[in-house]
């Protein structure tokens, strides 16, 4: 495992039919929110933890792995941005959706609904040179062997390049960081007892590296979401 993550910005710009489920709206340009290294659940480890009261639910994304430092990178630098990447992971962005809900609706942060431990399943690191097209990638999760989500980042509504530009002009990406890319359609929730699985193909052919399987347990402790 070659990640030494400090933090990892998610981007919260999606496939258009993932905007039109969520019942967002269309951005003009991306917008980023961080987990915390704690929120990650390392490779082939497990369970993840729902806390008590919580609407647990999944969105498969495509990780870019940084290798070295980048700060206010320009959108239009393509190469820049992609000689900054060491390399790839396959990453579930797990939301406690009421939590989430009722910070959107009081103009509150984020932080808690994505932050909780073991909310950020990835796959182990997949070398740069196993994927020679990032915008060409199918990614798939499943719950319980039911394909729930499938499809190409070739339909992000910003390309990586992009992404990396817009979060470098805010703040300094460094070595080891963790940028999430998206999710396509089909997000749904989780039940205890659930067994999520997720991978990516190229060419039609899985890659090995990137699978991700874990079974969903309460999470033990004092926490229980209720709203404020």
């Amino acid at each position: 495992m070659r990640i030494a993550t400090h933090r990892s910005p998610t981007n919260h710009h999606r496939p258009s039919d993932h905007i039109k489920e969520l019942n967002n709206a269309r951005p003009i340009k991306p917008f980023f929110f961080l987990k915390p290294p704690s929120s990650i659940l390392p490779p082939k480890s497990g369970p993840l933890l729902r806390p008590r009261g919580v609407k647990l639910h999944f969105e498969v994304e495509f990780a870019v792995i940084m290798g070295k430092t980048v700060t206010d990178l320009h959108e239009s630098d393509e190469k820049g941005a992609l000689d900054a990447i060491d390399g790839y992971a396959v990453s579930i962005d797990m939301t406690a959706r009421n939590a989430q809900d009722e910070a959107k609706k009081k103009g509150l942060p984020w932080s808690i609904a994505k932050g909780f431990d073991t909310f950020l399943p990835i796959s182990d690191y997949i070398p740069k040179n196993r994927i020679s097209n990032p915008h060409n990638v199918e990614l798939w999760l499943s719950v319980n062997d039911e394909v729930r989500q499938n499809d190409s980042t070739g339909l992000m509504l910003f390309r990586i390049p992009r992404q990396l530009a817009d979060i470098s002009q805010c703040m300094t990406l460094e070595k080891g960081d963790v940028v999430l890319t998206g999710t396509p359609k089909g997000v749904g929730s989780l039940e205890v007892g659930d067994v999520l699985k997720a991978g990516l193909r190229v060419d039609g052919e899985d890659v090995e590296e990137g699978r991700i399987e874990v079974e969903v347990e309460v999470k033990k402790g004092l926490y229980e979401y209720k709203e404020t």
